[in-house]
């Protein structure tokens, strides 16, 4: 049987992408790998921000969406996003950093077991540093050296993803039976599970919530995405997420890995996706996120599309 070895990556909506590229390239100090665009709708940016080749594990993506309104919080949706830091120094170093740019913090305080600060982007996505304490992390990660953040405090990658939902059983038997992940702990309000036992970055807190679903505009979460190696896996799962009940798109080729996706019961949008063949298909690692990459089915309306899209740099 086969196992998720972790996050693969978290996409999500942004109303303006060079406040976006700014925050997350020269504040938070992530690579921009990759400057595309939505593939299901090409006028808009789709960016990936991540480690120095934006591996799986590493990668936020946002869509830009400039008519999106604010985001009215509520149930039934992805609700923080965790950021793997080295040590409690870097947490202090990040005090320091967040305040130097007049981010509001919520100070050093701890979430699922792990020292956290909690702030949030210039969207109002919700976002938390948690010290991963000298941790294992996947292998094939590897750091951007021109980070303007300092060497031994950068972010290392995903961690602990939240999701807050009405039928917290449901997600939760989802998880553990389906997908194989390892139950930490579960009450009836909120149940930890990671899909590598004591790993971060493959480690989702479930929290239980009545009342209005989440209704999304900027700064919301549209899905996060899970880790397989390759096809051979991805096709396995979309089998597995069929005989679940669940209605799948099947494997949909999205040109930098492969991927299918569906909705569990509570409405939340979860991806599968491989490792590769990833961003280098297109460019060198040098040149990395620099120009608008497309991917071939839409090279043909590159005209087209650059003038639609306004420059963020």
């Amino acid at each position: 049987m086969y196992t998720i070895p972790g996050h693969h990556h978290v996409s999500m909506l942004t109303k303006t992408a060079s406040v976006n590229n700014h925050f997350y390239k020269n504040i938070l100090g992530l690579r921009r790998v990759k400057k595309t665009v939505n593939q299901d709708n090409p006028k808009m940016y789709h960016l990936f921000y991540g480690d120095l080749t934006g591996s799986a594990g590493t990668e936020l993506s946002f869509f830009e969406m400039p008519m999106a309104g604010r985001t009215v919080r509520g149930t039934n949706a992805i609700t923080q996003i965790g950021l793997l830091v080295p040590s409690y120094d870097s947490l202090k170093y990040w005090l320091e950093r967040l305040e130097q740019f007049n981010i509001e913090h919520s100070g050093i305080t701890t979430y699922a077991g792990r020292d956290a600060i909690h702030f949030e982007d210039p969207d109002g996505l919700r976002l938390m540093l948690l010290n991963h304490n000298g941790g294992d992390i996947p292998g094939f990660w590897s750091a951007w050296g021109d980070s303007p953040v300092e060497e031994q405090h950068r972010i290392l990658g995903l961690g602990t993803v939240e999701i807050t939902v009405r039928y917290l059983d449901r997600l939760a038997n989802l998880l553990k039976d389906t997908f194989g992940y390892a139950e930490v702990s579960r009450t009836d309000e909120e149940a930890i599970y990671q899909s590598v036992a004591g790993q971060a970055f493959g480690e989702i807190v479930i929290k239980r919530l009545d009342g209005p679903v989440e209704k999304n505009g900027k700064g919301s979460v549209h899905h996060l995405a899970i880790r397989v190696n390759n096809e051979e896996e991805l096709r396995y799962w979309d089998e597995a997420v069929k005989q679940r009940g669940f209605q799948s798109t099947g494997v949909v080729d999205r040109y930098y890995f492969k991927s299918l996706y569906f909705r569990e019961s509570n409405g939340i949008l979860f991806e599968i996706a491989t490792d590769g063949p990833g961003f280098t298909v297109d460019s060198t690692v040098e040149e990395l996120g620099i120009l608008l990459d497309l991917p071939p089915f839409l090279e043909d309306r590159r005209a087209e599309i650059e003038a639609a899209l306004a420059p963020i740099d």
